[in-house]
């Protein structure tokens, strides 16, 4: 980008000011100029340190509006529950074979499921998947009996979080098309779905810094206090 792209698009953003969520997304999706349709990203600071396992943060999170992407599903399971998958539009399914292919290094999926009864496999491919992010894990739903469902919510929406070491959660939660009520909508589940993951041993502030921006924009700093739920 250059330099007098990035002085433009920064205008009339102030770097020390917190905004309303839904004023920070008016700024982030007026500077989405880019000539693709531009993620709309969130970062959270929160107070945590993942090196302890009782401040682990991760789970699922099921934007209402979905995220934009087209998600490739790859699921292991076998008979049956293969079938089921396939019939719910996952994009690769198999057992061995599949193991075989990902093994040599050949992913076409962007999120994996599986069967329990497939884990002691997948569990193989561990060293492939694990540093991807993508091995399944029963506390983000991607290890069920469920394979039809699971593979519907990848693909309609659901986002996967887990803490970075620096305690920075991020992810995804649409894309700078969409109309900045689904934004805000997607960013508060975002939110409800990130607090409901507090662990146990999260002391103090739990969310100290919210920021959200596009993937060519500037970072909009979010007041935190109004990520909470309207009152009904």
């Amino acid at each position: 980008m250059s330099g007098k792209r990035t002085t433009e698009i920064k205008k009339g953003i102030d770097p020390a000011q917190a905004y309303p969520i839904s004023e920070a997304v008016k700024l982030v999706k007026a500077r989405a100029k880019a000539k693709f349709d531009e993620t709309i990203e969130i970062a959270m600071n929160l107070g945590v340190d993942p090196k302890h396992a009782d401040q682990m943060v991760r789970g699922v999170c099921n934007l209402p509006n979905g995220s934009g992407r087209t998600v490739r599903v790859g699921v292991f399971a076998r008979g049956a529950k293969a079938e089921e998958a396939k019939a719910a539009g996952a994009d690769v399914v198999g057992a061995e074979d599949l193991f075989e292919i990902v093994n040599g290094g050949k992913i076409d999926f962007d999120r994996c499921i599986a069967t329990p009864d497939m884990m002691p496999l997948v569990g193989r491919l561990g060293k492939v998947l694990g540093p991807r992010g993508m091995m399944p894990n029963p506390k983000v739903g991607t290890v069920t009996m469920d394979v039809a469902n699971a593979v519907k919510a990848s693909k309609g929406g659901s986002v996967e979080f887990r803490v970075e070491k620096a305690g920075i959660v991020q992810a995804g939660v649409g894309k700078a098309s969409f109309g900045e009520e689904q934004l805000v909508q997607n960013i508060m589940a975002f939110v409800d779905a990130v607090n409901k993951a507090k662990p146990a041993g999260a002391k103090g502030t739990y969310i100290n810094r919210v920021s959200v921006s596009s993937t060519m924009g500037p970072g909009v700093k979010v007041d935190t206090s109004t990520l909470s739920a309207p009152k009904a």
